[in-house]
């Protein structure tokens, strides 16, 4: 009988344990997960595609953006509620082109899955696309955004996209790409025209790291990164050496540092340019591979892209 006693005893603990990590279990999964409101769930990655799936999408959708402002997505790494979020979503975009380096294997899995993974730079014809550092067919440079108008293309990819899984939803998503179409058209003017302002010989923009060089074509600039396209590579003695070297030569006025990449290989740039006996100021920061803040005007791309040739113009100018 004491024994009887015992094992019953024993199973009961058991029992109990085990219920209780099935709730443990089931709370890490519920928190993590996405709402369930009949609502299209949509997860990005970068600030910029997930600010472009709030307009188009306004209230028909809930978008979950994995990164927020600062992060720099070349060297981002997913969590355990990233991938459960990446799991329970009915969509996902992403920029693609190697931005996202570390997610690529989740991108993979969440497609053999049967979930939607789009890559928002499959919206720009290969003959616009800038040739990456890797010395491989497919090696592209992922900075498209700096382009508005290649990101209106993307703004026409992703919308087609949402109406085909959403057709009940279409009317609004076509009326908000439009009209977001419409605005873009207005920024890529401005950001001409302000461009202007600056004379071409002081049109050189130096960087961080190399994330502008579609803006250069697009606006007149040439563009010097002290890094790589990716902000996982780099800059060495040698680099910093040559670029001081370069603005000494061409009496560039300013440099800029970059909200999501480390400010101090540009302070490195700027005290080597000092030690030649000229000065060089920082210029202020840009926004490249992250937005900012989201009750900021730059926490949304037109803000952020107004706010960069602001800054790169009145920097540069005499």
């Amino acid at each position: 009988m004491k024994y009887k006693v015992l094992s019953l005893v024993i199973v009961l603990v058991i029992l109990s344990a085990s219920y209780a990590l099935y709730l443990y279990t089931s709370n890490i999964t519920n928190n993590a997960s996405l709402p369930s409101n009949n609502k299209l769930q949509v997860v990005t990655t970068t600030t910029m595609i997930t600010d472009l799936l709030k307009v188009l999408g306004e209230d028909a959708i809930d978008v979950h953006g994995l990164m927020g402002p600062g992060i720099d997505p070349h060297s981002f790494q997913a969590t355990e509620g990233d991938v459960i979020k990446l799991s329970n979503a009915d969509i996902i975009f992403y920029n693609g082109l190697h931005l996202e380096g570390k997610m690529a294997d989740l991108f993979e899995e969440m497609s053999k899955r049967n979930i939607p993974t789009y890559a928002v730079t499959d919206a720009i014809d290969k003959s616009k696309l800038l040739a990456g550092e890797d010395n491989y067919e497919g090696s592209y440079d992922p900075h498209i955004w700096l382009d508005v108008m290649l990101w209106k293309d993307v703004v026409v990819f992703v919308t087609d996209i949402l109406v085909e899984l959403d057709s009940s939803n279409a009317y609004v998503y076509s009326k908000n790409a439009n009209n977001y179409i419409e605005e873009l058209k207005i920024l890529h003017e401005y950001v001409n025209t302000v461009a202007l302002k600056v004379p071409e010989e002081h049109r050189v923009l130096i960087t961080a790291h190399d994330a502008f060089q579609y803006f250069g074509i697009a606006y007149g600039f040439k563009v010097l990164g002290l890094q790589g396209l990716s902000t996982e590579t780099q800059a060495g003695i040698a680099d910093v050496r040559n670029l001081a070297d370069f603005i000494c030569q061409h009496k560039i006025p300013a440099i800029f540092i970059e909200t999501s990449v480390q400010t101090r290989h540009i302070e490195a740039l700027k005290e080597a340019v000092q030690s030649r006996n000229f000065n060089v100021e920082i210029g202020g920061e840009l926004f490249s591979d992250s937005m900012g803040d989201l009750h900021e005007p730059e926490g949304t791309y037109i803000g952020m892209v107004k706010h960069n040739i602001d800054t790169i113009t009145k920097a540069l100018n005499p």
